[in-house]
């Protein structure tokens, strides 16, 4: 996460809320020569005390979480941008990449088989509400025996959060004339992901991270 304290000063349930909504996010976990990583969607508890997953049972941090909890970490990404010198209408400044991140600590353990099914349920309950008026995909409308078939080659997981850090880096650095110049053309030309609501963050944002 980026050290300096102007982009840290989002509150824990801000920081919860972005990556409860978001639901997405890499799984890190140490491996025997370097980290093993997992992109999965999740589904945050509303206390952000844990977070339930599902992974393959062929998946190398499955296959370590056999021998116990370990210590891991979920990296959920927001909107990103380059940020180019010349969009801030004054003179020396540099190059640099606005974006949001949240990073969520803990210990990532098995769960019981018999969890999956219902984890499942909620998980596609979350997306499919967000798709409305489309009827809501349910497990229930698979064939009889598929849906059991097909969750013998996944396992649930639940992760206690012990930490949780944020990074909103959207110029609060910068004064506000030179911040909201530089958010036209993020959203005009920017170079990265979700443009146009990384550059309504910065056009909201200040030095004190609001």
């Amino acid at each position: 996460m980026h050290p300096n304290p102007v982009f840290h000063t989002h509150t824990q349930d801000q920081n919860l809320a972005f990556a409860r909504e978001r639901a997405f996010g890499v799984l890190a976990v140490s491996g025997a020569d370097a980290p093993w990583l997992s992109h999965v969607p999740f589904l945050l508890a509303e206390d952000g005390a844990s977070l339930g997953l599902h992974l393959l049972r062929s998946n190398p941090i499955a296959r370590a979480l056999k021998a116990g909890p370990l210590p891991a970490r979920l990296a959920v990404s927001g909107p990103d941008s380059y940020v180019s010198p010349d969009w801030y209408g004054v003179e020396d400044q540099v190059p640099t990449w606005n974006y949001v991140a949240v990073h969520l600590t803990g210990s990532l353990e098995l769960r019981p088989q018999e969890e999956l099914h219902d984890l499942l349920d909620r998980q596609s309950a979350l997306f499919e509400e967000r798709l409305l008026p489309k009827p809501a995909w349910l497990t229930s409308k698979m064939s009889q025996g598929v849906m059991e078939r097909m969750m013998r080659a996944i396992a649930p997981c639940r992760m206690t959060v012990t930490a949780v850090d944020g990074t909103w880096k959207l110029n609060q650095n910068k004064p506000d004339d030179v911040r909201l110049q530089a958010a036209d053309h993020v959203e005009a030309f920017g170079q990265g992901m979700e443009l146009p609501v990384l550059a309504a963050l910065m056009r909201g944002a200040n030095g004190h991270g609001t």
